[in-house]
């Protein structure tokens, strides 16, 4: 397959007018996105994949030693750094980091100190060694994953899905239940095409494994809240019309002429992840990704769809059937009614409920899903909503939102760097003027194989495939792609696919 150099509009467009041949040799139209030269693969009728590489300069990449400070990759001092290890023997360079054009930041984010140009992984790691028995923090670095214009390599995959043409659905799965994670293959079944959806909890520490870092909703249901204003897709009827845009939740439980506010669905009573909550959540109410924000006392819902015991704990739950009456007051961790609910409570939480939930009395809940503009989101049976973020591509142009959507961590500068501008596996959804659904993901973290993609270099490839609005999936370890229930991408964990949250899965 035809590979293409690694730049700002990495992918160039054929005019709408052509009619071409591309890969495979397969005839490609005015009514689709020309890829010339990439391997295609019509997998249906209105369903296209695409296949190639975009590479940077033959020999642009390298192994270094970058040396960190408290962790970081970057620093707001290099210079001193860079003096310290001249005085221990090491001959440092410094590199400044300028926030990429196409974001809602400009200017330097800060610098980073490295030592060394090597050309295996070996020499760069006997380098590091050499520095931390002189008392540095260092990690080997390969160059192509910098994001650096003309350097790095990456395996991409389009696909492009007509909604005039294709005769099928697209819908998100949860798996078996919602708490549990399993693989994008496992959801896939004989699927046309699946792939990893919205940011999902991995580890207990943060909440339910499985369960949505952000807001979800399955067949009608809302089933995780919002990260405050975070990009979502809405998917209605058959999913193949999706529609992004920044969502709000908000859900109370009312008892008479009590209300009190319903912090969360589906997670651990006082954990946030990724935060963005609400009722005073600390450190703060902001988004910050891959961060567990605490609040001690929150009412949170969980439904059968969990398919789990609730979480045990401090505080108390109200067990409730389907019409909202109050079948027991219990103490946290038990199953949830499956045509029924749980409201479990701690803190001010627990007393609330304490006080309102008696049993044979009826809750109400209340739930409502808001745009940005403050427009009510209606869902009905089979609309589907994932998580994601950041925004991509806004009107046509690349639109990347770190500030807002929490990839630039509240005093840690490092974090945008390492996660957005840098390169990694990642997956994107997009939408075309035309209405089709352009899908791309790039393989990452896999030095001379492929890199990945830094966020406003997705955004760019996106954009020139046509894309006026487009946002990112979850990315690393969990970006997989499947066509007719076979992984065709390449995982970056060692261990191979990774388990995830839900996925958004393409049936005939």
């Amino acid at each position: 397959m035809r590979t293409r150099p690694f730049r700002a509009g990495v992918v160039a467009l054929v005019a709408a007018s052509a009619v071409i041949s591309v890969g495979g040799g397969s005839t490609v139209g005015a009514t689709e996105t020309p890829l010339p030269g990439w391997q295609h693969d019509r997998l249906a009728q209105g369903v296209d994949l695409y296949q190639g590489v975009i590479t940077g300069r033959p020999g642009a990449d390298y192994w270094t030693v970058t040396v960190r400070v408290n962790g970081s990759h970057l620093t707001a001092d290099p210079d001193a750094l860079a003096a310290r290890l001249r005085s221990a023997g090491f001959s440092p360079r410094v590199e400044r980091v300028e926030w990429p054009a196409g974001s809602d930041r400009r200017g330097l984010i800060g610098s980073r100190v490295r030592v060394g140009v090597f050309g295996g992984q070996n020499q760069a790691d006997n380098q590091r060694t050499a520095l931390a028995a002189a008392g540095f923090d260092a990690i080997s670095e390969w160059t192509g994953g910098d994001g650096t214009p003309g350097t790095g390599i990456a395996q991409v995959k389009a696909v492009i899905i007509d909604p005039r043409r294709f005769r099928g659905q697209l819908s998100a799965s949860y798996g078996k239940s919602v708490a549990g994670r399993e693989t994008v293959t496992a959801m896939s079944g004989n699927a046309l095409l699946a792939i990893n959806a919205g940011f999902f909890i991995m580890e207990s520490v943060d909440g339910v494994p499985g369960a949505s870092a952000g807001i979800a909703a399955y067949d009608g249901n809302l089933q995780s809240a919002s990260t405050n204003g975070r990009i979502a897709a809405i998917l209605r009827g058959d999913g193949l019309r999706p529609e992004l845009a920044h969502l709000t939740t908000s859900t109370r439980v009312r008892a008479g002429n009590a209300a009190e506010l319903v912090d969360g669905i589906n997670r651990i009573p006082g954990k946030i992840r990724n935060c963005g909550g609400v009722g005073g959540d600390q450190p703060t109410e902001r988004p910050q990704h891959d961060v567990t924000c605490t609040d001690p006392s929150e009412i949170v819902q969980f439904t059968p769809q969990l398919g789990a015991s609730t979480p045990a704990g401090e505080g108390t739950e109200a067990v409730l059937d389907r019409t909202g009456r109050v079948l027991e007051l219990r103490a946290r961790g038990g199953a949830v009614p499956a045509d029924g609910s749980v409201l479990a409570g701690i803190g001010d939480g627990a007393q609330w409920l304490r006080q309102h939930a008696v049993v044979g009395s009826v809750l109400t809940i209340e739930q409502r899903i808001t745009d940005s503009t403050g427009r009510e989101i209606r869902l009905g049976r089979g609309d589907d909503i994932v998580n994601g973020g950041p925004e991509l591509v806004r009107g046509g142009r690349v639109a990347v939102d770190f500030g807002a959507d929490g990839i630039e961590r509240i005093g840690d500068p490092s974090f945008a760097y390492t996660w957005g501008l840098k390169r990694n596996p990642r997956m994107v959804l997009g939408i075309d003027r035309s209405g089709r659904l352009i899908i791309v993901t790039a393989a990452g973290r896999q030095p001379g194989y492929s890199d990945g993609l830094g966020l406003t270099e997705a955004a760019e490839l996106v954009r020139s495939l046509g894309a006026v609005r487009a946002m990112n999936l979850d990315g690393g370890g969990s970006v997989t792609m499947t066509v007719n229930g076979k992984m065709v991408t390449m995982p970056s964990d060692a261990t191979g696919e990774r388990a995830v949250g839900d996925a958004l899965v393409l049936t005939r």
